[in-house]
């Protein structure tokens, strides 16, 4: 269903993961005694992108989905011991994607109110929620590699389609006034510096080396993506491109060069729109090149601005 983040057309199929259900063992989750771990169990919630879910959290918990993916997982320490440690692991991929999604640790044994209004039927159960739509992920214990590639996969898919919303750090993080300064991240240095010395190409470099060692950056792929706008227009006659777009409505080279000089020239809306209208005239590969385009538009002006919101809903309707 397109209301599900995960399976809409071009998401990630994690159908493989998902082995046949087990019953969890014991009482079932929704029902099971309140006697288990707390949320204070050694290993729950700890990193800085994953908390621990009870009732006074669940609803803040799921607002948190607007920003970036929020994963629920579901799991008891003392049904079954298996669904804990995925806990842990989901926890530990939290931080190594650095926000892109969070987890939210949830102990059926201490939130059984929780796991009722879910209608959680085995352990462990993974549950994604995006924008406030929730879709089940994971059903069965998955093996940290294998968890690790298919969330990598995931996060990629979403970033093409110009969804790089992160989550702030939620703990483990330095307190106090000086962390604001610290969160300044030098991997940015040397394609900042290449952007300050006009030199484009090398800064293209630089960011693209980011990417490649981390799809989900979010800073990395916004800056490649503004970087790769300033290298397209680099040195080109603004009225002759223009002209070139006016007698060529669907050569897609020319339009897009223009997109990319409205965008640059602070035209935003503009640039969407002509690419939206290209998307909508066009087919097979000018179409695909048109919208993959107007992808790397949206990643450049960021994924909260309202306009790309409005360009994304274009979009949608110029290809369905």
């Amino acid at each position: 269903m397109t209301q599900q983040p995960f399976s809409r057309p071009g998401a990630i199929d994690l159908s493989a993961l998902k082995r046949p259900a087990q019953p969890a063992p014991g009482a079932g989750p929704a029902s099971g005694p309140a006697a288990g771990p707390t949320a204070g169990a050694p290993g729950a919630g700890t990193g800085a992108y994953v908390l621990q879910v009870d009732e006074q959290n669940f609803q803040s918990t799921i607002e948190a989905s607007m920003t970036a993916p929020v994963l629920l997982a579901f799991y008891s320490r003392t049904q079954m011991p298996e669904s804990g440690q995925m806990a842990d692991d989901l926890a530990a991929l939290a931080d190594e994607f650095e926000g892109r999604f969070l987890v939210g640790l949830v102990d059926v044994d201490a939130a059984p109110q929780i796991a009722q209004a879910v209608q959680v039927q085995t352990l462990p159960y993974v549950v994604a929620v995006l924008e406030g739509r929730p879709a089940p992920l994971l059903q069965d214990v998955v093996p940290l590699e294998e968890l690790r590639g298919a969330l990598t996969q995931v996060v990629q898919q979403l970033t093409t389609q110009g969804m790089t919303g992160r989550h702030q750090p939620r703990q483990g993080e330095a307190g106090g006034e000086g962390a604001a300064e610290e969160q300044v991240d030098p991997r940015y240095a040397a394609a900042q510096d290449a952007l300050g010395e006009g030199d484009i190409d090398r800064a293209v470099a630089e960011y693209q080396k980011l990417v490649d060692a981390n799809p989900a950056d979010v800073e990395a792929t916004a800056g490649l993506a503004i970087a790769k706008v300033m290298q397209r227009t680099q040195g080109v006659d603004l009225h002759a491109a223009r002209a070139a777009a006016a007698a060529n409505p669907d050569d897609v080279a020319a339009q897009t060069l223009c997109a990319d000089l409205d965008l640059a020239g602070g035209h935003v809306d503009d640039a969407f729109n002509r690419l939206v209208d290209l998307v909508r005239r066009t087919s097979g590969d000018d179409r695909t090149a048109a919208r993959e385009h107007l992808l790397g538009l949206f990643a450049a002006v960021g994924n909260d601005d309202e306009r790309v919101l409005r360009g994304r809903q274009n979009l949608a309707s110029a290809l369905f």
